[in-house]
């Protein structure tokens, strides 16, 4: 799992150098449209960087680091920011990226222990990505048939221990 691209959060890019930077950088190789795939950090950052790009290039003008007819030739960012977050939890999406090569790893997994399950009479728990949405989890254990199935947005009522114990006892 995880991202083929190799792209993480930059923790330089969350102070006003950092993107004071980000913006030298990409004015010095001449691009000007940015395609921002990712969750709420990302998004918001890039949104902030949108924001600033005026006042940043100001800035780099002012510090003699650009000229300003490269600012008036870069005064224009474009940037398109896609959901990238298996939880698949942004609002006006069917599917946001991420979130059905996430499932296709969990049922992979699923049906790969399934078979070790019911030859060795065992009983599996699971614990699926997600960090604070159950649509992994609920998507995978309706897909899979699972008994029990916990999920942020329905915590467990109390006793459901006693509840899971009978049902393993059966």
């Amino acid at each position: 799992g995880g991202t083929v691209i190799g792209s993480a959060r930059c923790k330089a890019f969350t102070t006003r150098a950092g993107r004071l930077r980000a913006a030298r950088n990409l004015v010095e190789h001449g691009i000007t449209n940015l395609c921002v795939i990712g969750g709420d950090g990302s998004l918001t950052g890039a949104d902030i960087f949108r924001s600033e790009w005026g006042g940043l290039l100001e800035e780099l003008v002012r510090d003699g680091q650009i000229s300003e007819e490269v600012a008036r030739e870069n005064c224009h960012l474009n940037i398109v920011g896609l959901v990238g977050s298996i939880d698949n939890d942004f609002c006006g999406t069917d599917m946001t990226i991420g979130t059905d090569s996430a499932l296709h790893r969990i049922m992979e997994v699923i049906d790969a222990i399934t078979t070790t399950a019911q030859s060795h009479q065992r009983t599996f728990v699971l614990e699926v990505m997600g960090r604070h949405c159950g649509y992994l989890a609920l998507v995978s254990g309706l897909a899979s048939g699972a008994d029990w199935l916990f999920i942020p947005e329905s915590p467990p009522e109390d006793g459901w221990e006693d509840l899971m114990c009978e049902r393993l006892g059966e």
